[in-house]
């Protein structure tokens, strides 16, 4: 079985990190900790290591893993450009639970799946997890179960689920919190006709604390049709606030189905 290191223990904590990183270095996957929920981690620029992730998950190219960064720096470099309004929510809410679509910078050479020109990425506050991406650089990271399972909050979930399609498992405890990253497409304001800021899922970052910093670049809440009584027939076809945006729908996906802690 592949081996797992409690990194809460000094002993087990350097072992277990340079294994991570070698492990990365040829292309293997890891298992590790972030702030949300535990993460299944490959190098983002090594194409037959995304493709083992997504087949570790059990997924295909149309639901391309979100990159972790351990800075600014590193998302200056991925992306295409940064709005003023995505720069006040890295400052507001990075390290943290929010990810963050943008249009990918076009001249990297790296295949994440069916991403449709974009990247999801996020900055994690977690220690351990900075200090491997530091050294690694950029990883896709998905979370970490199969497909249709609950995301990992604990080691011998992930192990459970992940076997030994992992190379190694560092272990840090039940994670913080156990909800998954809030995702927002902000695509659009990026030379949009339209620029608006949606959201893809909702989790650690409520929609009120978006609203809080983006005002009304952030779409409007969500109607509750309970409390609603239509005036005119509503037809079924007519598109919403929550339907898939061409550009970033790659990233879009139920929350059992989570693309990224």
């Amino acid at each position: 079985m592949s081996p797992v290191y409690d990194c809460r223990d000094e002993s087990q904590l350097l072992p277990g990190m340079r294994h991570a990183r070698q492990a990365i270095g040829r292309g293997e996957l890891v298992v590790l900790p972030t702030d949300t929920v535990y993460g299944i981690a490959a190098d983002a620029f090594n194409a037959r290591a995304v493709t083992g992730l997504l087949e570790a998950k059990g997924r295909g190219r149309q639901q391309p893993p979100p990159v972790l960064v351990a800075g600014v720096g590193t998302l200056r470099a991925l992306v295409a450009e940064i709005p003023p309004a995505v720069d006040d929510l890295v400052r507001e809410f990075w390290p943290g639970g929010l990810t963050i679509v943008l249009p990918a910078q076009p001249s990297l050479s790296w295949d994440l799946g069916d991403t449709h020109g974009t990247v999801a990425v996020r900055m994690p506050a977690h220690k351990l997890t900075l200090e491997l991406l530091e050294e690694t650089g950029p990883l896709a990271v998905s979370s970490a179960n199969r497909t249709g399972m609950p995301a990992a909050v604990n080691i011998d979930s992930a192990r459970d689920m992940l076997g030994d399609s992992v190379a190694a498992y560092l272990d840090a405890g039940v994670s913080e919190t156990g909800i998954a990253s809030t995702i927002v497409d902000a695509t659009t304001l990026v030379g949009g006709a339209e620029p608006r800021v949606r959201v893809l899922r909702e989790g650690a970052i409520s929609r009120e604390r978006l609203r809080e910093v983006l005002g009304d670049l952030l779409e409007p809440d969500p109607v509750d049709d309970r409390d609603v009584t239509p005036s005119a027939p509503v037809s079924l076809d007519t598109p919403s606030s929550s339907d898939p945006a061409p550009r970033a729908d790659a990233h879009e996906t139920p929350d059992s189905e989570a693309p990224g802690p």
